[in-house]
């Protein structure tokens, strides 16, 4: 069991100074390379505290969280989408939180899931959960979600998912494609950059990239065919906007890569 952290106190009891001041302490948790602090610790705190906090202080935490973006310390970095999540569900996002957020998705080269020194880090599982929630956020124009998520499965790195990143990439696009704004065309759309990517490949050992994509694709398929659940729930598995159309564009773009197909 972890040692409470010194402001471990309900947020809602505190005022003035001492509020800010609790928020700052929590902010620098979120960057401690200790799992203990930030996972078991900080990040569980956030998780109460946010729905708490008024509209100005999500904000600011939010801002705090974009700039972690471009963070040294690779932690900073990989909770800081997960706090976003959190903010997002409590109501408030920001354009300038976007444009953080999708310049360094894609970019993040540091892919590993845990460090036996500093715990949990999970770079793409924890920005695929932000674009999650993302895609249930009122008026969310849901295409730049799935493009952007492409672009993770797309962008070079030398890393093969094992830890399940890909299984949390597939939900996430999952939710996407049930935005009931999609059209049908849309659906399939950002499918297109991965099928030339896979025409591209040569005969050789498959890349890590080239891996992450094709199993993350194969579970989005499993969950087209399904339906999709809101995770953590009873919530009845819901069906994609344009579900044929989006296992028949997931085949054909398998069938690329598949050995074993006609």
């Amino acid at each position: 069991m972890t040692t409470p952290l010194p402001y471990a106190a309900d947020i809602r009891d505190r005022t003035g100074q001492d509020r800010a001041g609790a928020l700052d302490a929590l902010v620098a948790d979120l960057g401690s390379p200790e799992p203990a602090v930030r996972d078991d610790g900080a990040y569980c705190l956030a998780v109460r505290w946010i729905p708490a906090l008024d509209p100005g202080e999500r904000v600011r935490l939010g801002d705090r969280m974009a700039e972690r973006f471009t963070d040294q310390r690779v932690q900073a970095r990989t909770f800081a989408p997960l706090i976003l999540a959190r903010i997002v569900e409590a109501g408030e996002w920001r354009r300038e939180w976007w444009r953080a957020f999708a310049d360094w998705y894609p970019a993040e080269h540091d892919l590993r899931g845990y460090d036996p020194e500093r715990g949990w880090l999970h770079a793409a599982a924890h920005g695929a959960d932000l674009l999650a929630v993302l895609a249930r956020r009122p008026g969310q124009d849901p295409m730049p979600l799935a493009a952007l998520a492409a672009a993770r499965l797309l962008a070079a790195t030398d890393h093969v998912f094992d830890a399940q990143e890909d299984d949390r990439i597939a939900y996430a696009l999952a939710r996407i494609l049930s935005h009931p704004a999609l059209t049908e065309a849309g659906s399939v759309r950002w499918l297109t950059p991965v099928a030339e990517a896979f025409r591209q490949g040569t005969p050789g050992p498959v890349p890590a990239w080239a891996s992450n994509t094709m199993r993350t694709l194969r579970m989005l398929y499993l969950l087209a065919d399904r339906g999709v659940s809101t995770r953590h729930t009873d919530e009845p598995a819901r069906p994609l906007t344009h579900r044929q159309a989006v296992l028949d564009a997931l085949a054909r773009t398998l069938a690329i890569v598949a050995p074993y197909t006609g």
